[in-house]
């Protein structure tokens, strides 16, 4: 089994930046890829951004450009770094990770972006 903890989120203005983190643990050998979706109230989740083992990323249109996605395979941390954030991003954020075709998710960070 894999454990995942979020942390990072919080409030900020509209156009600022928040970087969010995944700390897996349990049988984090077996993590392949990893992910962020992000849920808000009355929507569906929705994937974000996406990273394989091997550091190709894939990312919604929408925040192309202004989110990147990172992780240290050392610590099978992932990371996602939130710049020039809009108030229609205020979600649920979600940690996914594929580990040998087991998915398991975060409890999730809240972001709120003011306007």
């Amino acid at each position: 089994q894999v454990q995942l903890a979020e942390s990072g989120g919080g409030l900020v203005q509209a156009g600022g930046s928040l970087r969010l983190s995944c700390a897996p643990s349990g049988r984090t050998y077996s993590i392949r890829s990893m992910a962020w979706y992000r849920q808000a109230p009355g929507e569906q989740r929705e994937l974000v951004a996406w990273i394989s083992s091997g550091g190709n990323t894939n990312y919604a249109d929408s925040v192309k450009g202004r989110f990147t996605i990172f992780r240290d395979n050392a610590k099978n941390k992932a990371y996602l770094q939130m710049n020039n954030l809009k108030p229609e991003e205020t979600a649920i954020y979600y940690c996914y990770v594929n580990s040998l075709g087991s998915v398991h998710w975060g409890q999730g960070t809240q972001v709120t972006v003011s306007s």
